[in-house]
């Protein structure tokens, strides 16, 4: 199993960035899939979430309305649209999937990928 997120870098306060996580070795299409951000020293938090089909996605409240969470089954990719950016989502991103769309809860998540650092300057 394999999950590779990229797509992080430097961006300005109010841009914008799309992070992608490739997966293989299991069957996409049957896991939600979701990505976490941890800012340093500070824990790792959910950030969003979608179902395995994309017909159900969440979000953390400070994100609403800024990120987007969507999934191409096809090509066996998930992708974190992050629009208006500011300081506070500083933090590596991981993408993460579950077997199941019922928990936003680490612990929860069967598969992690390694991490793409996103960093806002102000």
């Amino acid at each position: 199993v394999q999950l590779q997120a990229s797509g992080g870098g430097l961006v300005q306060a109010g841009g914008s960035l799309r992070l992608s996580c490739a997966a293989s070795g299991f069957r996409f299409s049957s896991y939600a899939m979701a990505w976490f951000r941890q800012a340093p020293g500070k824990e790792r938090e959910f950030v969003a979430q979608i179902s395995g089909r994309g017909s159900y996605s969440r979000y953390l409240d400070s994100v609403k309305d800024r990120f987007t969470i969507s999934r191409d089954n096809a090509k066996n990719t998930v992708y974190l649209q992050m629009n208006s950016l500011n300081s506070e989502d500083t933090a590596v991103y991981y993408c993460a999937a579950s077997s199941a769309y019922v928990s936003t809860e680490p612990r929860t998540m069967a598969y992690w990928g390694k991490g793409t650092l996103v960093t806002v300057s102000s």
